[in-house]
């Protein structure tokens, strides 16, 4: 079952006995977890009739065990596994799950990778409950799912905003909720999210970011290229040479595409690229007046050659700084 669906269906507050939850994105696992344990039971019927364990701290026939007993005063009982990917034997579970009672909601929290479709635990699942993969959002889809998030909040936020975030943050959806929660309290009355606020509260400096620096680099700007580096190298928090290698592939490999589809309507171009907004296209703009295609090849060249060497390759110890230096003229030479 997709994930609006299964929101869609604990409206008619009717539950299935066992919800396996599984796949790398933690936020719709956690989600989905967090309505189960806040809103099926009420606050009184809690202490005798819900169980909260951890994969790591109990094993399967504990879990079974708690699984087959009744409910006290109430309806139903609530067991839910946490973070079951550290439960050994977790296949296991099929001996309760091909039988489970229905007065017992078993909930299991398998993050960080799915579990095959072949086991007898998958397959007992789907007979009598949810079973629900949780995958990684796709890049471009993450600025629509960010809109959606605010919106269901009742705020709004620009699409430049949108981007930025995007670009910072990536893909981790638990992460720019976070961020977006906390970002959204500091608010008060205003319901708008601008750049500004999100320069102002999800820790990225005004002049010297990973965003700046992109736009310099566009715009072949040493001085400032120079400056922005030296920043980075002296405070290694703000923006590592691993972060700024994932964002500047990103951005020369997006350049590459642009190169063969700037002539193209805008709505073809962002389609064509992944973009969202307007916004997100004025540095490959402003940087396909600046480069060639050679360029952006022997480019993107460095950056994997720069790749291997923070790993380690053929860097002989040089320091993350130094090569934070190197890679800064390699990219303006």
């Amino acid at each position: 079952m997709e994930y609006s669906a299964i929101k869609n269906h604990f409206k008619t507050k009717e539950y299935y006995p066992v919800y396996l939850l599984h796949g790398p994105e933690s936020f719709f696992i956690d989600e989905i977890t967090k309505h189960l344990e806040e809103n099926i039971l009420r606050e009184e019927e809690k202490s005798f009739n819900q169980l909260v364990v951890y994969g790591q701290d109990t094993d399967v026939d504990q879990i079974i065990s708690a699984a087959r007993r009744y409910p006290m005063m109430s309806k139903y009982q609530v067991v839910i596994v946490k973070e079951a990917q550290n439960l050994k034997n977790i296949n296991r579970l099929h001996l309760y799950v091909e039988k489970p009672l229905r007065s017992t909601i078993l909930v299991i929290n398998h993050k960080e990778k799915k579990l095959k479709g072949t086991t007898k635990l998958v397959k007992a699942a789907q007979k009598c409950g949810i079973v629900f993969s949780s995958d990684k959002l796709r890049d471009y889809k993450v600025p629509r799912w960010i809109e959606q998030y605010v919106a269901s909040k009742g705020f709004q936020i620009q699409g430049a905003a949108t981007q930025m975030i995007v670009d910072y943050l990536g893909q981790h959806l638990s992460q720019i909720s976070n961020e977006l929660e906390k970002l959204m309290l500091n608010l008060g009355e205003t319901k708008q999210i601008t750049t500004q606020h999100v320069m102002d509260n999800i820790g990225i400096n005004r002049d010297y970011n990973i965003f700046e620096f992109q736009k310099a680099l566009a715009a072949k700007d040493r001085t400032k290229v120079y400056r922005i580096t030296n920043y980075f190298v002296s405070t290694p928090k703000t923006s590592s040479l691993v972060f700024t290698l994932v964002m500047l592939y990103r951005f020369y490999s997006k350049l590459l595409i642009y190169f063969h589809v700037r002539q193209l309507r805008e709505p073809e171009i962002l389609a064509a690229m992944q973009l969202r907004s307007s916004f997100a296209l004025q540095d490959y703009k402003l940087a396909v007046r600046n480069y060639s295609v050679a360029q952006v090849k022997r480019i993107i060249r460095v950056l994997h050659e720069y790749d291997l060497k923070v790993k380690g390759v053929n860097s002989a110890g040089t320091k993350e700084g130094e090569l934070f230096r190197e890679l800064a003229f390699q990219l303006l030479v």
